[in-house]
C-alpha cells in the first residue's frame, strides 16, 4: 500500500512541478523581453496604487511581488498598495494551486482580490501617504543589462542559430521539457488515462477545467517554452532560466509538493485525519493563519492539498492565502524589518478576521 501511495503520490508531484516550471519560465520570459517595464510604469493616485498592487499580487510566482516592494521603495505606491499586494499574493503556490485546484483557485484569487482592494484603500484612508514609511532604494527585479536581445524571435530561422553549440544547461532543460511533453501528452501523469472512458467522458463533454484538458493546454504552453529555450541567448539560459528557477526553485518546489501530498496521502489511508480536522476547525484555521506568516513558499502547500482532498473547508485556504504571500516580502524583511512586521501584522489581523468571520457564519 506505501509503495502504491508513494507512487501516485511522484507521478502528482513530477505532473504538478512540471506545470508549475512551465508557469515560471514563461513569466520569466516575458518579464525579461519586456525589460520589467511592464512592472514598473505604475504611477498615479492612491486609488490607483492599490488596484496596481492588488493585481501585482496576482501575478503568480515572486516577480510581481518583487515589483511591489520596490516600487514601495522607490514611493510609486503606499502602504496600502503594498499590503494589497500581499493579500493577493500566494508566492509558488499560485502556481500549485492552477495546477491542482483550477477552477476553485480562480475564484480564491478573485475573492483575494476583492479583499485586498477594499483593505488597501481602508489602511491608505487611516494611513495618510506621509506617514507611510519608505525604505531606501533597491533594486528586486531580474533584469541585468546583458539581457538585452535575450529573446530573440522564436518565428525567425536564424534564431535557432544558437543551437549549432548548446550548452549543457540548454540541453538538459530542452530533454526535461520534451519528456514532460510526452508525459502529459500520454497521459501518464495523470489520475485517469486518456484511454479510460473516465477520460472519453471528459472530452465528450468538452469541460474545459478536467484535468485532462488543463493538461493538454499545458503541453501546448510547454511546446511554446521549448521553442524559446531553442532560440534564446545563453546568458538568458544560464542566469534565468538555470541558475534563478532550476537550481534555486526547481528543488524546493518539488520537495514540499511531494512532502505535503505523501503526508496527506498517508493521513487519509492510515488515520482518521478527516474526522480530528473537522471536529477542530477552529485549531485547523489558527494554525493555517499562523503558518501563512512565515516567508517562503513550501509550508503552505498542506492546505492547499487538504482542500484539494476535500479536508478542509475554502475559508481555511483563504485565509491561509490572504496571510501568506510566499517570499514576495523577503526584500522588504532584509531593507527594514519594522515595515515588515507591520505589513505582516496587518495581513494577520486581516486573515484572522476573515476566517473567524466564516467559522462562526458556516
Amino acid at each position: 500500500m506505501i509503495g502504491e501511495i508513494t507512487l501516485d503520490v511522484l507521478r502528482n508531484s513530477i505532473l504538478i512541478t512540471g506545470l508549475v516550471l512551465i508557469m515560471m519560465l514563461l513569466i520569466e520570459f516575458y518579464n525579461v523581453a519586456s525589460k520589467g517595464r511592464r512592472f514598473e510604469k505604475l504611477k498615479g493616485s492612491p486609488s490607483r496604487q492599490v488596484f496596481l498592487g492588488s493585481l501585482l499580487g496576482l501575478v503568480p510566482g515572486c516577480i510581481g511581488g518583487f515589483a511591489a516592494v520596490s516600487l514601495y521603495t522607490h514611493r510609486l505606491i503606499s502602504f496600502g498598495a503594498l499590503v494589497a499586494m500581499m493579500i493577493c499574493s500566494s508566492g509558488d503556490e499560485a502556481f500549485v494551486i492552477l495546477a491542482m485546484i483550477p477552477e476553485e483557485g480562480l475564484l480564491l484569487f478573485a475573492i483575494l482580490f476583492v479583499i485586498a482592494v477594499a483593505a488597501g484603500l481602508a489602511i491608505d484612508k487611516f494611513v495618510p501617504l506621509k506617514s507611510n514609511r519608505i525604505l531606501a532604494k533597491c533594486d528586486d527585479l531580474a533584469i541585468h543589462k546583458s539581457d538585452g536581445g535575450s529573446i530573440p524571435s522564436i518565428f525567425r530561422r536564424s534564431s535557432y542559430a544558437v543551437m549549432r553549440h548548446p550548452s549543457r544547461e540548454r540541453i538538459i532543460i530542452l530533454a526535461a521539457v520534451a519528456l514532460f511533453i510526452g508525459a502529459v501528452i500520454a497521459g501518464l501523469l495523470e489520475h485517469e488515462h486518456a484511454g479510460s472512458p473516465e477520460g472519453h467522458n471528459h472530452i465528450v463533454t468538452f469541460n474545459f477545467l478536467s484535468e485532462r484538458w488543463i493538461n493538454l493546454v499545458f503541453a501546448v504552453f510547454s511546446i511554446v517554452t521549448l521553442l524559446f529555450v531553442s532560440t534564446a541567448k545563453e546568458h538568458f539560459i544560464k542566469e534565468h532560466l538555470w541558475n534563478h528557477i532550476i537550481k534555486k526553485h526547481l528543488p524546493s518546489i518539488f520537495l514540499w509538493t511531494f512532502g505535503a501530498l505523501l503526508v496527506c496521502h498517508i493521513a487519509m489511508h492510515y488515520i482518521d485525519a478527516e474526522e480530528w480536522i473537522g471536529d477542530n476547525l477552529l485549531t485547523v484555521l489558527l494554525i493555517a493563519v499562523a503558518i501563512g506568516v512565515i516567508p517562503e513558499s513550501g509550508p503552505h502547500l498542506v492546505f492547499v492539498t487538504l482542500y484539494a482532498q476535500g479536508m478542509i473547508p475554502f475559508y481555511i485556504l483563504l485565509a491561509n492565502s490572504m496571510v501568506q504571500d510566499g517570499h514576495t516580502t523577503l526584500p522588504l524583511l532584509a531593507e527594514n524589518k519594522k515595515t515588515f512586521f507591520w505589513a505582516k501584522f496587518t495581513n494577520l489581523i486581516l486573515g484572522l478576521a476573515v476566517g473567524l468571520g466564516c467559522y462562526l457564519i458556516f
